[in-house]
């Protein structure tokens, strides 16, 4: 596949789709062919250290990056796929200069008013998927840390939200937080044990 001269190429990527709460973030970066960025992969693939400081680099070398999210709220409203490409075409927009053409990881495309393909596997690639999957993924675990603080006991700071055994316990322990998405099932669930629990 052929990859468009950079820097006409912006790559976008999302993280937290699969998660029971906090928004879901995604990335637009524009590479800098004169600043090459070694080790850019599939955020998955990557150790937290390792993608931090590939975050750091990525933001220092771009020609253009942003970062954008969708809120529980709205994934609750328009669900998680539409969510998804909101937040994608809002990294796009926020951008700070014009990409001549927008490669998306996987098989959807936000709606933008330039050239946009889906790229399955995109973000183990093309670099500039690559690099927005660490930009989404560092981004949106930020958030859950600081949520963490935020709605203590729920366990955000380990799982970042994801469905583990130790979170689904939680949500129907203490009944889902103002930032669960109550549209997925397993908060649903726990959400109607917990009231149960409250009415026996």
């Amino acid at each position: 596949m052929p990859v468009p001269p950079e820097p006409l190429l912006c790559g976008v990527d999302e993280a937290g789709r699969g998660p029971l709460a906090g928004a879901v973030f995604a990335a637009a970066v524009i590479l800098d062919p004169a600043q090459p960025i070694d080790g850019l992969a599939d955020s998955k693939a990557l150790s937290p250290t390792r993608r931090e400081t590939l975050a750091e680099l990525i933001r220092a070398r771009s020609l253009a990056w942003s970062v954008a999210s969708a809120s529980a709220e709205e994934i609750d409203a328009m669900n998680i796929l539409q969510a998804s490409l909101l937040a994608m075409a809002r990294a796009v927009e926020s951008l700070a200069m014009l990409p001549a053409e927008v490669w998306v990881d996987g098989t959807h495309r936000p709606s933008l008013g330039l050239p946009c393909r889906a790229v399955v596997r995109g973000d183990s690639l093309v670099p500039a998927i690559s690099a927005a999957s660490i930009l989404a993924k560092t981004a949106r675990d930020a958030q859950m840390l600081a949520l963490d603080a935020e709605f203590p006991g729920y366990g955000f700071a380990r799982h970042k939200g994801y469905p583990t055994p130790e979170h689904l316990e939680a949500i129907t322990r203490l009944g889902p937080s103002a930032i669960h998405r109550r549209s997925f099932a397993p908060v649903r669930a726990a959400a109607r044990a917990a009231g149960a629990g409250l009415s026996s």
